[in-house]
C-alpha cells in the first residue's frame, strides 16, 4: 500500500492539476520550498541554542597556593534618585526623545 508506482502518480498530478490549475501548482511548490526552508533554519536554530545551554564540562584544575587577597573597599551609601511621578517621568521620555530625533535629522 505505500508504494506508489509511476501511474498512480500520474494520476495524482492530474488531479491536482485540475483542482488548482497549471498555474497555480508552480506558486504552491515555490511556498512550500520556502516554508520548507524557514522550518529547516528555525530548527537548526533551536539545536544550536540547546547546544549552547548544556553546561560546560568540568575541568581539572590545578591548585595554586592561596595568597592572602585585599580586603574589600568600605561600601559607600547609593543615594536613591527622588522618587519622579508618571507625568514627571513620561515628560523626561518625551525629552530625551526629542534630543535623539533632533541629533538624528542633523546626520540626515
Amino acid at each position: 500500500m505505500g508504494n506508489l508506482g509511476p501511474t498512480e502518480l500520474l494520476i495524482i498530478a492530474g488531479v491536482l492539476i485540475l483542482l488548482f490549475g497549471a498555474k497555480k501548482l508552480p506558486e504552491m511548490a515555490r511556498g512550500l520550498g520556502r516554508s520548507m526552508r524557514i522550518f529547516k533554519s528555525e530548527t537548526a536554530k533551536l539545536r544550536e541554542d540547546d547546544y549552547d545551554d548544556r553546561p560546560a564540562t568540568v575541568e581539572t584544575v590545578t591548585q595554586t597556593p592561596a595568597q592572602p587577597q585585599p580586603a574589600p573597599a568600605p561600601a559607600q551609601p547609593i543615594q536613591a534618585a527622588p522618587a519622579l511621578s508618571v507625568e514627571e517621568q513620561a515628560r523626561q521620555l518625551e525629552e530625551q526623545a526629542a534630543k535623539l530625533r533632533a541629533g538624528a535629522d542633523k546626520k540626515v
